[in-house]
């Protein structure tokens, strides 16, 4: 495999990291994540060197020993951001393989910050450019703006096009990438990466699927990229997909901690949805329902049995195990875990036809 094709929108939290490590090494190499920190309201600068996330941050460096990724604090406040700039410096440093990210929208002493970061390390920066709706003019000039005062030929340059929850209840979102694309990718003569990054899996909520069955979502981001595709601009021949995994764009502004709801949702991806299964994460029936949703997983046509990755090889095992044994059913973050590792195996053998 001769360049990374899958750019996932991930947080910086432990499941997230996990299914990374434990992606199988070809699909490891043709994955660039976009590390996310969550947001820490309220705390102070001097407080960040305690932040909750800063053991998970390290982890996260020590996971990219080999390739690259994005480190991106998109949640700072105002008073936040000179000590958040030292600290990704910092790890940009370290690693030389985590890159920082900047945007038209955030701060000129963000901008510079990340700017300079990239070009003392030698990582080069992300660019991301935010794109909720439809397109609008005015992102591009600014996106021109801020690329005038880099140094293109010492700093590299990515174009990380983000436009956030792609459901299908926006179907113009394919036009709209075309459109902003059109006046983004001619504005650098040598891009090093660019991709399209949208969110299709729903947020989901006590209504969203009913306890104990097997509810469907359409891909909507993946019929946005074949949309794209399409269209055949010769400028996007490398155009790299993107998405964020198993949970909705939303899920990055959660705070980490704090009690769950009572239930849980087991993930899996196929070629065309999304499928989630809703059980009990509390009292006498929670693991009868657990074992229940991981079996109409596995029973599903589209199930490609445990030898596809880790992610399968737990939803078997979970399937299998003993009604009476509580041991193997997971938490939350086992429940994420198996559902990115199987959803980013599954991208990476769908873009490489592997």
């Amino acid at each position: 495999m001769s360049e990374p094709v899958y750019v996932p929108v991930l947080p910086v939290r432990q499941h997230a990291r996990m299914a990374y490590e434990r992606l199988r090494p070809d699909a490891q190499a043709a994955v660039v994540p976009l590390w996310n920190l969550p947001p820490s309201p309220g705390v102070t600068p001097a407080e960040l060197e305690r932040a909750h996330w800063q053991k998970e941050l390290r982890r996260v460096r020590g996971a990219h020993r080999r390739h690259p990724g994005w480190i991106d604090s998109p949640f700072a406040e105002a008073a936040q951001m000179p000590a958040l700039a030292e600290l990704l410096a910092e790890y940009s440093a370290l690693s030389r393989l985590l890159r920082p990210v900047t945007g038209p929208e955030r701060s000129e002493a963000q901008q510079a910050a990340a700017v300079e970061t990239a070009r003392r390390c030698g990582c080069g920066v992300g660019l991301r450019v935010r794109m909720p709706g439809e397109w609008d003019a005015a992102t591009g000039e600014a996106v021109g703006g801020l690329l005038a005062r880099i140094d293109q030929e010492v700093v590299p340059v990515d174009l990380l096009l983000d436009l956030g929850s792609v459901l299908p209840g926006r179907p113009d979102a394919g036009k709209e990438a075309l459109r902003a694309l059109d006046a983004l990718v001619v504005l650098a003569d040598n891009w090093r990466t660019v991709a399209v990054l949208g969110g299709a899996f729903p947020q989901v909520t006590g209504d969203t699927a009913r306890l104990g069955g097997a509810h469907e979502e359409p891909r909507a981001d993946w019929d946005m990229w074949h949309e794209i595709r399409a269209g055949g601009r010769k400028r996007l021949t490398r155009l790299k997909y993107g998405d964020y995994g198993v949970q909705s764009p939303a899920a990055l502004a959660t705070e980490p901690g704090g009690g769950g709801p009572p239930w849980g949702v087991l993930r899996y991806t196929t070629d065309r949805s999304f499928v989630l299964c809703k059980m009990l994460n509390a009292g006498p029936e929670r693991t009868a329902t657990i074992r229940v949703a991981a079996r109409r997983i596995r029973d599903l046509p589209d199930f490609r049995g445990a030898a596809a990755s880790a992610g399968e090889a737990w939803l078997r095992d979970c399937a299998d195990g003993s009604m009476m044994d509580g041991k193997g059913t997971g938490n939350h973050t086992e429940w994420l875990r198996a559902g990115n590792l199987q959803h980013m195996t599954y991208v990476v053998r769908s873009l490489t036809g592997s």
